[in-house]
């Protein structure tokens, strides 16, 4: 299964498990599910790759056909899992199960979802596991980039913009230019977040000030529809008209945490969870800090929160021997 502009096909080399091909309704319900069904990239990708592991599982105790899976059949593929992946790896391909056994349920294909009655494992988290950097490290970190080139402007605004904004990297590297712009005298950013939400907010002064410096080096204001954050043409340092991709940013931020000497293992993520430490740490509320990171509960927001950490170093340093 591949992706094309015009959507998700399946062909060649890339198609679908077996245990789907061996009806059509099935293949062409698959396909749909996939097509029209999980419209984020990161879910579909993810949720192909649970349907893939699964079908190889039923190869293995050879079952070929979708009316012989059981409940008992996902039940053990659950515990195969957990022999080799996190809880919540385990947790998110059977949910990924138990929607496609629905779908296929609702188009008749299956009498009924052998995925509902497993139970899936147990997992709570009361913090988040994303690196995070403290605000004096967030700051070296920005003023160790080279702003003397378009592409050194266009690192420090892209990391400032998701520590500032408490942004998603998917948000960041969907906005145009024309999604930052002036209202009320002050800069705002309009963010492109998960299933087609739009989230607007003010920008920091700081933020504001990298954003103009870095559009103004780069001569993309009159290109007002074209991605903001764009890539290089190959070592030239010269930008190119197509947005980058998060594993491009990636590189770009382990290459400048590098140069900084930062050594915590930081990613993409990393940022949202720094934002939104430093705005609490200085007296910011949590349900406002929920608004800002577009979160549906602020339970989520809180997960990000690692105020703790510095009172558990704090208290570690007590034990003087």
């Amino acid at each position: 299964m591949s992706e094309t502009s015009a959507g998700i096909i399946v062909s060649g080399a890339s198609s679908p498990p077996s245990l789907f091909t061996a009806r059509p309704e099935a293949r062409k319900r698959l396909r749909d599910f996939f097509s029209s069904h999980i419209r984020n990239r990161n879910t579909r990708r993810a949720y192909m790759e649970s349907v893939r592991q699964f079908a190889a599982f039923c190869a293995e105790i050879e079952i070929i056909e979708l009316a012989q899976v059981e409940a008992v059949h996902v039940a053990a593929f659950v515990e195969r899992q957990l022999q080799t992946n996190s809880r919540p790896t385990v947790k998110l391909r059977l949910a990924a199960l138990r929607m496609l056994f629905d779908w296929l349920v609702v188009g008749q294909v299956m009498a009924s979802n052998p995925a509902h009655a497993v139970r899936g494992p147990k997992y709570t988290q009361k913090k988040g596991k994303t690196p995070v950097l403290t605000p004096g490290e967030a700051r070296e970190l920005l003023d160790a980039i080279d702003i003397e080139s378009v592409v050194g402007q266009r690192d420090r605004a892209l990391i400032a913009l998701m520590v500032y904004t408490f942004a998603r990297i998917g948000a960041v590297l969907g906005m145009r230019v024309e999604d930052f712009y002036v209202q009320g005298c002050r800069g705002w950013v309009r963010l492109h977040e998960k299933g087609g939400k739009l989230h607007e907010m003010p920008t920091h002064h700081n933020l504001d000030k990298y954003l103009e410096a870095y559009i103004a080096s780069a001569a993309i204001g009159g290109d007002r529809k074209g991605p903001l954050f764009r890539t290089t043409r190959a070592r030239s340092g010269k930008l190119t008209d197509h947005a980058m991709l998060q594993s491009d940013v990636w590189r770009m931020i382990r290459r400048r945490a590098e140069n900084a000497g930062i050594k915590t293992e930081i990613g993409c993520h990393s940022f949202r969870a720094t934002g939104i430490t430093a705005y609490l740490k200085n007296g910011g509320k949590l349900e406002i800090a929920q608004q800002m990171a577009n979160h549906e509960s602020a339970r989520t927001t809180g997960l990000y929160d690692r105020r703790s950490d510095e009172i558990s170093l704090d208290e570690v340093e007590k034990i003087c021997i």
